[in-house]
This record gives structure tokens, C-alpha cells and sequence, in this order.
């Protein structure tokens, strides 16, 4: 017997599908003053280094360019770039259209504690302003980091100033690329009119105009804290591709194992890739919660590192559970190859051991994860493999 809207649901089950055989390639710029921190950030989130350990880390020559492979398909050409002026002068100069084309992503990394701010921020307008010129659609994140250096009380008002001011000179650098439009050569119109063109078909021998906005984050960051996750978790965020179908089977299984909260890791970084809660868990008062359980996640898997005698990048462990009496039970369990999986549910021993099964159940319809492969198709009727358990 054919079940009404079958056809249609799977076909564009199919489709959507279809898109996780893309491979994709994200250019990442690290920037920002020599000494700012993004050395010894990227290798907290990349190479599993303790913040402890980041002290001995060497001021960053010219590009250390490194192809960060997260989730099966999405690689990050990251391009961590050396802050000393020489450098920025450089990049700004002679190597003006090789680092600033074709960019998905800017991170600026501001050092709070620096004692030259204007010329800080006259490097920054530079920055965006060659940006715009070539990556008029790249996302800015502007972390303003070391900020463990100011005092507690101080830090929100600190942080607030400062955003205002990097928001204000963001847009100048925009309005003077815009003004400077006109003088450009004519083969740089050109090339930018043909783009344009290309990704708005519909509006083809329509002028346009530049636009003056630009789509910038800000955060407030330390090596010292989560707050370094809460701001790399944000911009992985928006690079990871099939968000989408990650956050509806995600959603599929939670409501299968009647789940509190969901959270999906990245098996090195343990970023969070995506997560889902129920209507029960956003009464959860702890805000930086997703942020915490990477920290914590990554200090187990560092112990474990230190008694194993195992590499740093190694897989540490396949299970961690807790139990906290009558209040909440947890998992985090090795899902895909690339990806951990953390489950939060209300107490009681039978529904614990119960989604641990649907859990492990449900990990063929998550293969995607590990590449660009097409998962299997659910029959008619079915959701993600998971069964519920009442």
C-alpha cells in the first residue's frame, strides 16, 4: 500500500542528501598583532595543547598555512598569519590579492591589555578594507581576547567599549572601500560585476551597488577558560555544511530517546557541531553549558592522554557516563568516526540503558559525518532508525 506524500518526502530526502557528497573548503584568516594569543589559541583548539603549554610557543614567521580537516567534509585551509608589521605590511602590499581572495572567514584577534589601540585598530581598518576589496562576502569574527587580564567586574563594560569601538571602525574601513570604488582599475569592475552577476542570475544588467554592511561577531576570549570554545564553536558553526540535516536528525533521535539536551562533538577539537534541546532542557540556567562540557570533555580526554601514554591527538576514550542520583543521567560515547556524542536525560536506569541502544541504533544514519557519502534512505513512515522507549 503506497502511503500518501511518500514520493515527494523522499525524493526530497534524496536531494537533500545529495549535498553531503560535497567536499567542503573553507580559507580561514588568523590575524591580528604579534603576541595577541593566535598561536596559542588555534593550538588549543587544533592541537590539543593544555593553556599551560602554549607558553612555549614562538612568535608566528610570515604564514604558517595548515588544512584543518573537520567532520568528513569540510577541510579549513586556516592561514594563521605572523602580526609583526613587516608582516601586515606585506599582506597589505605585495601579497594584497593572494591572501585576501577568495576568504570564507576573518579572525581578528585584538589583544585587550595592548598599549598601542589606535594603531591596532588603524591596522585593523586596513585589514577589512583589503577584505571587502576581494571577499566582500567573507564573515568577520573579532575576538577580543586575553580578557582573564582585566577584572572580573570590569570585563563586561571593557569588552563593551571595545566592540563598540572595532564596530565603529569596521564600518569606516567598509565606507572607504565604498568611496574608493571609482578608482579602481577596470578589470577589477569588471571581475566583480561578473560575480555579481553570477550569484544573483535573476538581477543580471540591473547596477548594483556595494553594499556597506558586513556581517561581523564579537566575543570576549581566554585560553584560561570556555569561553575560547564559545567563540570557535560559534564560527565552526556557520562553516559546517548540511547543518541542516544534522540538526534534524539530531532532533529525530531526541525526541526517540526522550532526551534532555543532545550535543554532537567534533572528535579532536570536541567543538560543538550542533546540538538540540528539548522544551524541558532550555529551562537549563546555565547558559555556557555547551561551552563547559567542552572544556571539561577535553581536560578528561588530556587525563586520560597523561596515564595512557597515548598522543595527544589520539582517540582517548569510547564512553564516559554520569549519574547524578535522582536529578539527571549522562552519556558521551564515541558516535562516528569523526564525531562524540553527548546525551542528557532524566533519571532511571532502564531509559539510561535504553538510549544508549537507540543511540548506537541510530549511528548509520549519521555515516555522513565521516565523508561525502550518501546515508541510507529511512522507510516510509520511519524517522531515524531510533526506537522510543516509554
Amino acid at each position: 500500500m503506497a502511503v500518501p506524500g511518500a514520493g515527494d518526502s523522499t525524493a526530497a530526502s534524496a536531494a537533500a542528501h545529495a549535498q553531503l557528497k560535497k567536499v567542503k573548503k573553507q580559507k580561514v584568516l588568523l590575524m591580528g598583532k604579534s603576541g595577541s594569543g593566535k598561536s596559542s589559541m588555534r593550538s588549543i583548539i587544533f592541537s590539543n595543547y593544555l593553556a599551560r603549554d602554549t607558553r612555549r610557543l614562538g612568535a608566528t614567521i610570515d604564514i604558517d598555512l595548515s588544512h584543518v580537516k573537520f567532520l568528513g567534509n569540510l577541510t579549513l585551509n586556516l592561514w594563521d598569519c605572523g602580526g609583526q608589521e613587516a608582516f601586515m605590511e606585506n599582506y597589505l602590499s605585495q601579497q594584497r590579492a593572494h591572501v585576501f581572495s577568495n576568504v570564507g572567514v576573518l579572525i581578528y584577534v585584538f589583544d585587550i591589555e595592548s598599549r598601542d589601540v589606535e594603531r591596532d585598530l588603524a591596522t585593523y581598518v586596513n585589514i577589512i578594507s583589503a577584505l571587502v576589496q576581494y571577499s566582500r562576502e567573507a564573515k568577520v569574527f573579532v575576538l577580543i581576547h586575553k580578557m582573564d587580564l582585566i577584572q572580573p567586574m570590569m570585563r563586561e563594560d571593557v569588552f563593551d567599549q571595545r566592540a563598540a569601538l572595532v564596530r565603529r571602525k569596521t564600518a569606516e574601513a567598509v565606507a572607504i572601500v565604498h568611496k574608493q570604488k571609482p578608482e579602481q582599475s577596470q578589470q577589477q569592475q569588471q571581475q566583480q560585476q561578473q560575480q555579481q552577476q553570477q550569484q544573483q542570475p535573476s538581477q543580471q544588467g540591473t547596477p548594483t551597488t556595494p553594499d556597506p554592511s558586513i556581517n561581523l561577531q564579537l566575543f570576549a576570549t581566554s585560553i584560561w577558560d570556555q569561553s575560547l570554545y564559545k567563540a570557535w564553536a560559534s564560527i565552526i558553526h556557520d562553516l559546517v555544511p548540511n547543518l541542516g540535516v544534522i540538526e534534524t536528525q539530531l532532533a529525530s533521535l531526541g525526541l526517540a530517546i526522550d532526551a534532555d539536551e543532545i550535543l554532537l562533538f567534533e572528535r579532536t577539537s570536541f567543538l560543538v557541531v550542533s546540538k538540540w534541546t528539548s522544551p524541558e532542557g532550555e529551562h537549563n540556567p546555565y547558559g555556557d553549558r555547551f561551552e563547559r562540557m567542552s572544556n571539561i570533555l577535553k581536560s578528561w580526554k588530556h587525563t586520560c592522554s597523561k596515564y595512557t601514554g597515548t598522543p595527544r591527538n589520539a582517540e582517548q576514550f569510547s564512553d564516559f557516563e554520569y549519574k547524578m542520583g535522582a536529578t539527571f543521567s549522562m552519556f558521551a560515547t564515541k558516535f562516528t568516526t569523526n564525531t562524540y556524542i553527548l546525551v542528557c536525560m532524566p533519571p532511571g536506569e532502564a531509559r539510561f540503558n535504553s538510549a544508549k541502544l537507540n543511540v548506537a541504533a541510530a549511528r548509520p544514519w549519521f555515516k555522513f559525518l565521516d565523508g561525502p557519502v550518501v546515508p541510507p534512505q529511512p522507510a516510509a513512515g520511519g524517522a531515524s532508525g531510533a526506537t522510543p522507549e516509554n
